[in-house]
């Protein structure tokens, strides 16, 4: 049962009894830390000279609240905007990326009887900036940002978006003047993009993207290049399987959402 202190020791400690002794202060305060009754009874034992403090502490707040301007509204500023989205130090691989396909572009059309080079190279475009979207040596502020909950699979996510939004449209742009189909550019970038993340969940992003691109590279561009032939899996029929996997491949990246958590620790 709760004792409470009683109306003459509120008083008393209302008006600063100096004869009330220091525990019995400590007890007071204490007790209405979680006592609203006795906080009511303390409010009505304050003194003439009490309240005319508090009125004057009132008005004296009342001017400088009018006074100070009115808060700005909350900014999201674009240094924030841009560690979230992306990096500086993915422009040159994005520049590399650029002048690559340009390339391909080129050769293709200065060499007709080769495949084209921009369809061939199109599923990993986009993997040399997702291998450096989120990685500790890639990200000055790396520290500094895998401390916040925005780490891990949200900022892959934001910087991955970033890059394919660079990519895709340099896709088109290259393979607009070669014939080769948008479709079978657009859907194998975005199912190697996702079986990048997908893997990363098991061995790290960078060492995915790395992996896949070396392995399409020594399976079907060198090989297309050799046989001057375009490959099977980059034929026109094989554009519903490429959608399909992509989906596929999209599904179990988001089901693998907790092994993105070690991400913020780097790969």
């Amino acid at each position: 049962m709760t004792t409470h202190p009683t109306l003459a020791q509120i008083d008393r400690y209302a008006a600063g009894d100096p004869g009330l002794d220091e525990p019995s202060v400590w007890a007071i305060e204490v007790h209405l830390e979680d006592c609203p009754d006795c906080r009511a009874r303390l409010a009505g034992s304050t003194t003439a000279d009490t309240r005319a403090v508090i009125d004057r502490v009132a008005m004296v707040l009342d001017r400088e609240l009018a006074a100070t301007p009115a808060p700005a509204g909350r900014t999201r500023s674009w240094s924030v905007l841009r560690h979230r989205w992306f990096v500086g130090t993915l422009l040159p691989w994005l520049g590399m990326t650029a002048a690559v396909l340009g390339c391909a572009a080129l050769l293709s059309t200065l060499r007709t009887g080769l495949p084209s080079v921009v369809l061939l190279i199109a599923p990993v475009a986009p993997l040399p900036g997702v291998a450096v979207a989120w990685h500790r040596r890639a990200d000055p502020a790396w520290e500094l940002i895998a401390a916040t909950p925005a780490a891990g699979l949200t900022m892959l996510l934001r910087r991955t978006a970033a890059v394919l939004a660079f990519v895709t449209p340099a896709l088109a742009l290259a393979g607009a003047g070669t014939g080769a189909s948008l479709a079978l550019m657009l859907l194998p970038c975005l199912a190697f993009t996702a079986a990048a993340l997908l893997l990363g969940t098991f061995v790290g992003v960078r060492r995915a993207a790395i992996g896949l691109l070396a392995g399409w590279t020594l399976a079907v561009v060198a090989p297309s290049l050799a046989t001057a032939r375009i490959p099977t899996v980059m034929g026109t029929e094989s554009v519903r399987v490429w959608a399909l996997t992509t989906v596929v491949l999209t599904a179990m990246a988001l089901l693998r959402v907790d092994g993105f958590r070690r991400m913020s620790h780097g790969d």
